[in-house]
């Protein structure tokens, strides 16, 4: 046997033009992402102070530190804190898992569409965003309050004599965000469903396997990867979500969203709600990575 060709080497002559690719997406990075983090991690470092802006930063004159360590300790210390981040976990696990739920089958019925309708189905399910987000859950406060359109259609029906209490709680919450983050499962799974090989479902019925049985062993495995880029792509920013929980949920739904923006506009403590905003970023890192790599495998 003839041994295999030599690779070429890479001319050098790339590398320039390489780097005038990339560096421009460094720059980007580097200017409103790095520079970012880093001023809000030296925000967290310092103390707080009534001046303004109400923080000392860690360094002083000279590049001596006087920065503290004291916001942390208070976060992995203070129960309210603690509680607000696991809160906000449950909250944000829950959204994703109840959007996979109503969005799988949505995916799976645009996937099996004829391809003239595909697009019209995907256009409906991104029809809510054409509307503003404020302005969507402004109509759920409408729908959900004691006088709103649900408590006087059960009225008119009989079904209810005095109005449920439906806003300002759990219910109403999620409901909010799984309103919003639907979208966010239903892309990505189609995407997966899109690219399977229908003739393996076909293979399998043929076998005599019952609907079910195809659905758990062969549709559902294929789209693995799509299942699991679509929960954490609901999950990352359920985790900080502030807007929904404070207008519809209720007032002991104190999530790391709402601590966060007590802290700084309420309290005015910068280097704790920092601290916060840095702690609930590192949570959310290997969510991030795990989406990341499940987005390369796909490709």
């Amino acid at each position: 046997m003839r041994d295999p060709a030599p690779s070429l080497p890479v001319p050098r002559r790339l590398a320039p033009r390489r780097l005038a690719i990339l560096l421009p997406a460094w720059a980007w990075l580097a200017l409103f992402v790095a520079a970012p983090a880093l001023v809000l991690l030296g925000i967290a470092l310092g103390h707080y102070d009534t001046g303004v802006p109400p923080f000392q930063p860690p360094f002083g004159p000279g590049g001596a530190w006087q920065g503290t360590f004291a916001n942390f300790v208070a976060i992995a210390t203070d129960p309210f804190y603690r509680d607000s981040f696991l809160r906000s976990l449950l909250v944000a696990f829950v959204t994703a898992s109840l959007c996979l739920l109503i969005g799988y089958p949505m995916a799976l019925a645009i996937a099996r569409a004829p391809e003239a309708r595909r697009t019209p189905l995907l256009l409906a399910v991104l029809l809510p965003f054409w509307t503003g987000f404020l302005i969507r859950v402004g109509a759920w406060i409408g729908l959900l309050r004691d006088e709103g359109w649900l408590n006087g259609v059960l009225r008119v029906l009989g079904v209810i004599e005095a109005p449920l209490p439906l806003l300002y709680t759990s219910l109403a919450m999620y409901v909010g965000m799984v309103h919003a983050y639907l979208p966010f499962a239903v892309l990505p799974l189609y995407a997966t469903l899109a690219r399977r090989d229908p003739a393996l479902e076909e293979a399998a019925a043929d076998l005599g396997a019952r609907p079910a049985v195809v659905f758990l062993t062969v549709t559902l495995p294929l789209s693995a990867p799509g299942v699991a880029a679509a929960f954490l792509l609901v999950f990352i920013p359920a985790a900080g979500e502030f807007v929904i929980p404070d207008l519809l949920g209720p007032p002991e739904a104190q999530l790391v969203g709402r601590v966060l923006w007590g802290e700084f506009f309420q309290n005015r403590d910068w280097p704790l709600a920092a601290a916060l905003a840095v702690v609930l970023l590192v949570v959310l890192i290997l969510p991030i990575r795990l989406f990341q790599r499940l987005e390369a495998e796909q490709r």
